[in-house]
């Protein structure tokens, strides 16, 4: 399990209005506040090649997304890669957050836009997660 604080998205995921950041001394949690679900963060690293057909999926509309994870399966991480997907999760399964990065040149640079997602749409975003 990944800390929040160590997200590349973590600023552009903490501006989200259902998303509450509560500190304490050594940590951060996030909550998903309409069902005070606290979030879960999963990093995987993928080849370049999946990395790139990563990329493409995140470009697709939702409901495209879906069709081509239930027709070719979902890309496969590797322990290390070129890309690393972020994704936060709620417990309860209501609120999903991915984004894509490549590393390139020492940094992570974006490979996506932060694709969220809430309700029954957040369940096609967790099946890209290797879980």
């Amino acid at each position: 399990m990944s800390s929040f604080k160590n997200l590349e998205m973590a600023a552009a995921l903490s501006a989200h209005n259902h998303i509450e950041i509560k500190k304490s001394l050594f940590s951060q949690k996030a909550v998903y506040t309409p069902t005070a679900s606290q979030i879960d963060i999963t990093i995987a690293e993928y080849t370049p090649t999946d990395g790139e057909r990563l990329a493409h999926l995140l470009r697709q509309p939702l409901s495209r997304l879906a069709e081509e994870l239930k027709a070719k399966g979902r890309p496969h991480s590797t322990p290390i890669g070129q890309f690393r997907l972020e994704a936060a999760v709620s417990k309860d399964g209501q609120f999903a957050a991915v984004q894509l990065f490549r590393f390139n040149d020492f940094t992570y640079t974006a490979a996506s836009d932060l694709l969220m997602a809430e309700g029954s749409d957040a369940a096609i975003l967790t099946a890209l997660l290797n879980q």
